[in-house]
């Protein structure tokens, strides 16, 4: 691992001799030597990412983590990573592995471009008889665990480093058997902040995977590529991206109908009818039921309108700027396909056949193909304002999942949030497809009309948010909260008054919507608040207080704590309080202001989740009370974790009042005769005597 990696590092293998040619040597023609050859020069925070994984390596870790942000070059960077781990003879092979059918094809074409000099990529799928001649193989997760393909095909040693593109999701669940069957050095991807992945659910006591009580203990994504500290082993963010000049934060639109600004009301947007009994009835539909049960043809109408109307447009053609708009339903996406295109062709007349806008959605066939034509510039055809420019003529992809993550189309302007999202993963995935910054030159290929081109270059984006999206995720959003589904109805069929008609349950808006609001806010530098660490302004004030810094230095936590309590807490300026601070850290239990304290200070990484505490807890419980036979370990946990959280399952426990168990929803008798009969006693001692509950409370 002695290697030196250079900002030309993957140059040398592409033009090994570039420093000698011509096209290089003279600085005038440098750049245009350079994007004829199609020369990738690794940029500093990449040499830096590359650099920190060699000095893991030094001190003899095999587990890698790198957390970038889209559009930074997660795939260059690994490719530096392959080429160097390959050079050095610290792998014979690497597999890339992929969550997606279209980012297998994605990941092959790059590496190719990059390293095809000197190693040979495969799809695995295309060469399964010959993949071996091979230094790199791209796979899905997916086609190994298809009827155990990775055991019965594969040797543990086969791949000597092995690399998971967006990490929290193509190890996730069952996936994650066919991480840990290679031996191999591992290098986790992920573009999503540690903040928001999604922790693997290690609860499932009917797997009869062997290494199921090893991945007991990798809670997360970050200890399972060993980050237990919560710091990956390198790390580049949005922001960091936008202040570098890399990428580009987004211009919000926040555009809010009547009907929608009633439905993100806390009343929402209420009806009135008669039901099937003759009564006169109201009931109130909120913004998770657009769509799916409340209709109206006028809102997604002036959705379309609004968006349309208010899209950046294309610096060299004028037509709307290429679009990816996001909806609830592949119904939804349909009626709004049509819709965007009937507009289309009254704003542009002659231009479209009905081809503006495209669903690109799992029902439609080659819709995987439609994305890479879309990103291609040929998506049913090439463009027809300016024939010398090569775009897509498809200006709006219509999608409902398809097109969030691992999806490069740098020329992307506009997106469109025409649903309400509660995931923070998605909702990061999504603002980040417009985030790369883009040359609208190079598609042009018409010399006379260059120079009266005023901006070529892609300096923004919009993100039009019809939901309040963004509101959401700046001041309301907890991280840790579990979402419940809209509750069932059965109501029968039944006209109501009121321009609605109901039926099955679901209402159809009849009437008109007007455009309630309309503005638009840059975001700048700062980013939004979903990109900003937790109590930025408390972290400020105590890090700024010489007696409190002096106090913690010492580790006089007593003083600490004494002082935070009289002198900063409860203060006219910021009003700062235990509660809000423990609100603001979005964690499912009670954090403590000693463990508030050391994050703002470093010296821990981020809050424990309860989850996380118990299954802590539990380890060291197995450690002194060894679960025999080792199958009774999943009973055991799950009585260790319901007597540490519940009281009332402790009352009961601890009363014996077993017959109450009957009708326990967290703990059932079932459940407790699932554990062997001396840890039924064993349990609530250790418990008593080992275990603070007070760090469990919510």
């Amino acid at each position: 691992m002695e290697e030196d990696v250079g900002s030309d590092y993957i140059v040398l293998t592409q033009c090994p001799a570039y420093q000698a040619e011509a096209g290089w040597r003279y600085e005038a023609a440098r750049s245009a030597y350079i994007q004829a050859n199609k020369l990738r020069f690794l940029r500093l925070y990449q040499l830096n990412a590359i650099h920190q994984l060699q000095a893991a390596v030094k001190d003899g870790k095999d587990r890698f983590l790198f957390e970038m942000a889209t559009g930074t070059g997660k795939t260059l960077t690994a490719a530096a990573v392959v080429k160097l781990f390959l050079r050095t003879g610290n792998a014979r092979r690497v597999i890339f592995l992929v969550d997606r059918l279209e980012l297998e094809d994605q990941a092959k074409k790059a590496f190719a471009a990059l390293l095809s000099a000197d190693f040979k990529t495969v799809i695995y799928k295309e060469n399964r008889d010959d993949w071996r001649r091979a230094e790199i193989v791209v796979t899905t997760v997916q086609s190994l665990l298809f009827n155990n393909k990775y055991q019965r095909l594969f040797s543990p040693t086969d791949f000597d480093l092995v690399i998971s593109d967006e990490a929290h999701r193509s190890i996730g669940g069952n996936a994650r058997a066919v991480f840990d069957y290679f031996v191999g050095y591992k290098l986790g991807l992920t573009a999503t902040p540690r903040d928001y992945l999604r922790r693997f659910d290690n609860d499932n006591s009917s797997t009869r995977d062997p290494r199921e009580a090893e991945r007991r203990l990798l809670l997360d994504t970050y200890r399972t590529f060993g980050c237990e500290s919560g710091q990956p082993t390198f790390r580049y963010s949005l922001l960091d991206g936008v202040k570098d000049g890399y990428l580009i934060n987004p211009t919000v639109v926040d555009a809010r109908t009547e009907v929608t600004t009633q439905l993100l009301s806390e009343e929402g947007f209420i009806v009135s009818f008669t039901d099937d009994t003759g009564e006169n009835q109201r009931e109130s539909f909120q913004q998770r039921e657009f769509e799916k049960r409340f209709f109206s043809k006028a809102t997604n109408q002036l959705f379309c309108k609004t968006f349309l109307e208010n899209a950046l447009r294309d610096p060299i053609s004028g037509e709307i700027g290429k679009s990816i708009v996001f909806f609830v339903s592949q119904n939804h996406a349909t009626k709004l396909t049509e819709i965007f295109n009937q507009m289309a062709d009254r704003m542009f007349p002659g231009k479209y056949q009905s081809d503006s806008a495209v669903q690109v959605t799992s029902s439609v066939p080659d819709a995987q193909q439609f994305t890479i034509n879309f990103a291609n510039n040929n998506l049913l055809g090439s463009g027809n304002f300016i024939p010398g420019y090569k775009t897509s003529k498809a200006r709006l992809c219509v999608t409902v999942g398809m097109m969030t993550t691992g999806y490069d189309c740098t020329d992307i302007l506009n997106l469109g949030l025409f649903r309400p999202i509660f995931s923070p993963t998605d909702f990061i995935q999504i603002k980040g497809r417009g985030t790369r910054k883009h040359g609208f030159l190079d598609q042009l290929f018409d010399d006379t009309i260059r120079a009266g081109i005023g901006q070529p270059q892609k300096t923004a984006y919009k993100l039009f948010d019809f939901f309040a999206n963004c509101e959401y995720f700046e001041t309301e959003f907890n991280y840790d909260e579990v979402l419940k589904l809209p509750r069932p109805t059965n109501r029968g069929s039944e006209e109501g008054g009121g321009g609605l008609v109901v039926y099955e349950g679901a209402h159809e808006h009849l009437g008109a919507d007007i455009l309630s609001s309309i503005r638009e806010e840059v975001v700048g530098l700062e980013g939004m608040r979903i990109d900003r660490m937790f109590f930025e302004r408390f972290g400020d004030t105590v890090r700024e207080n010489p007696t409190i810094v002096a106090a913690v230095e010492a580790g006089q936590w007593d003083r600490v704590i004494d002082y935070v309590n009289r002198e900063v807490f409860d203060k006219p300026e910021e009003y700062y309080t235990l509660d809000k601070l423990r609100k603001a850290a979005a964690v499912d239990r009670r954090v403590t202001l000693r463990e508030i304290l050391e994050k703002i200070f470093g010296l821990i990484p981020r809050f424990k989740s309860k989850d996380e505490l118990l299954e802590e807890e539990f380890a060291k419980f197995v450690a002194d009370h060894v679960p025999e036979p080792p199958s009774t370990i999943p009973a055991i946990k799950h009585y260790f974790k319901a007597y540490v959280t519940s009281g009332r399952v402790r009352d009961i426990i601890d009363h014996r009042q077993f017959t109450d168990l009957a009708t326990n929803p967290m703990f059932s008798t079932k459940d407790f005769r699932a554990v062997p009969e001396k840890f039924r006693a064993i349990v609530p001692e250790y418990v008593k005597d080992y275990v603070s509950l007070n760090q469990f409370a919510s």
